[in-house]
């Protein structure tokens, strides 16, 4: 594991320069431990959905040292984001995740779904639970988010006005279903969905910025974007930062925290070198998911 037990100092010095009360990070992974470690050990093998990419865990610690890390960063809330790959998790991790947030106030409550009959229901049961934000992950779900099957739930999210972290980018490798296509016609059917598109949508980066421009509830995480890690594989066409300066109001913090190859100052030092000033860092790093959330 990389030695980050200096890196909190770096955090905070970073959002105290600019002038924030700490951080807000939509994109950090909190599960079941059984379930984290399969994940973990799929890094480790170099499986197929990471590119086949050396994937060292930084933070690969048990559950409450990551919050404990999180806090000495400084990030005020965080998310649980957790994803089935079969019919019959979403409703185990749904209720995981509930209780997960009963003991970590600084979480915000996350829920997920899946294209199964009965999602209908469990969504609406956690929203009526007190979920805040949910999770969705076309990649290692393999499943199309404009399924029928989704209908309801995306209905059911839209009305409710409920954030939806999701995975759809074909980084950093394609799935049976990613790409812009799928989510464009999931928006074309509910306009109003806020839908939090992971990873900057990598690699298809500038037609994901074209969704987010065609509709006004549609928002982009940085989780990962602009490292040199994914600059590496990935990079974030420069000819696209005008339009990125020109979204910030709709661009939050993620991170990937605890499945990062780097120290999580990393994320904050490649946002800052864009070069898109101070105000565009304050609303990215904080400002904007504090009125999404209301926190």
């Amino acid at each position: 594991m990389n030695d980050h037990r200096t890196a909190p100092g770096e955090v905070r010095r970073f959002w105290r320069r600019l002038g924030l009360p700490g951080l807000i990070d939509v994109h950090t992974h909190f599960m079941p431990e059984r379930v984290l470690h399969k994940v973990w050990d799929y890094f480790d093998a170099q499986g197929p959905l990471t590119g086949g990419l050396e994937w060292p865990i930084t933070y690969r610690e048990e559950e409450t040292q990551r919050t404990a890390v999180l806090r000495e960063f400084g990030v005020r809330a965080f998310t649980a984001m957790l994803y089935p790959h079969k019919p019959g998790m979403a409703p185990w991790l749904n209720g995981w995740a509930a209780d997960f947030a009963r003991r970590t106030p600084d979480c915000l409550h996350t829920a997920t779904l899946y294209p199964e009959p009965g999602v209908e229901t469990y969504v609406r049961e956690a929203v009526e639970a007190g979920a805040r934000v949910f999770k969705a992950h076309v990649q290692v779900g393999a499943y199309d988010p404009a399924d029928e099957l989704l209908e309801p739930a995306w209905g059911l999210l839209a009305e409710a006005r409920l954030p939806v972290v999701i995975h759809c980018g074909s980084g950093p490798a394609p799935g049976k279903h990613t790409g812009p296509e799928p989510i464009a016609r999931v928006l074309a059917r509910h306009p109003q969905l806020r839908l939090i598109v992971a990873h900057m949508g990598m690699p298809e980066y500038e037609e994901f910025l074209d969704l987010a421009e065609r509709y006004g509830q549609v928002r982009l995480d940085t989780t990962m974007a602009f490292t040199d890690f994914t600059e590496g594989f990935m990079p974030f066409p420069r000819r696209a930062l005008s339009r990125l300066e020109a979204l910030g109001d709709r661009v939050l913090l993620g991170s990937d925290f605890p499945n990062i190859p780097y120290p999580y100052f990393h994320q904050l030092h490649a946002l800052e070198r864009l070069g898109l000033g101070q105000e565009w860092l304050r609303a990215v790093c904080h400002d904007n998911a504090a009125e999404l959330f209301g926190l």
